[in-house]
């Protein structure tokens, strides 16, 4: 609810904040990784010709201006918690390899910060993440009209 309540006072021209849990060895991640850079690039093109032209036009992409944090250390225990909301109790393993439950996480997580999966992308204003290297659902993350 806080997210819709926060999208509904945004100010103008305030980016959402998209983040990458990145690992530079890691060959999905990189490719995570390339792939939000250009679709930021690509969307601040759209935005900067739409802002130019003397009508709206639709654009491909909805969300026309995000801000990419990429972070290459493991998500807190507070941000944790709520990537396991977005994702649901079923993909806790996706994120914390072996756990089944977020207090088995967090204890897995404590004890090897290897545990912790990566790419993860995650969009807080929103409340959505994706684990993995899967483009379309990534797309579809950044794509997607905000929840109601």
């Amino acid at each position: 609810m806080f997210g819709a309540l926060k999208g509904l006072f945004k100010e103008a021209g305030v980016k959402d904040v998209i983040t990458l849990f990145h690992s530079p060895s890691s060959p999905a991640s990189i490719r995570v990784h390339t792939l939000l850079k250009q679709t930021a690039a690509a969307a601040q093109t759209t935005a900067t010709q739409d802002q130019a032209s003397s009508h709206p036009q639709q654009s491909k992409i909805e969300r026309t201006n995000f801000e990419l944090d990429v972070q290459e250390g493991a998500p807190t225990s507070d941000q944790l918690t709520n990537i396991f909301e977005y994702l649901g109790q079923d993909k806790i393993g996706n994120v914390i390899e072996g756990a089944s439950s977020p207090t088995e996480a967090l204890r897995k997580l404590k004890e090897s910060g290897s545990a912790f999966q990566r790419p993860l992308v995650v969009d807080w204003a929103n409340g959505r993440a994706v684990t993995g290297d899967n483009e379309s659902e990534i797309l579809k993350l950044l794509n997607s009209s905000p929840k109601a």
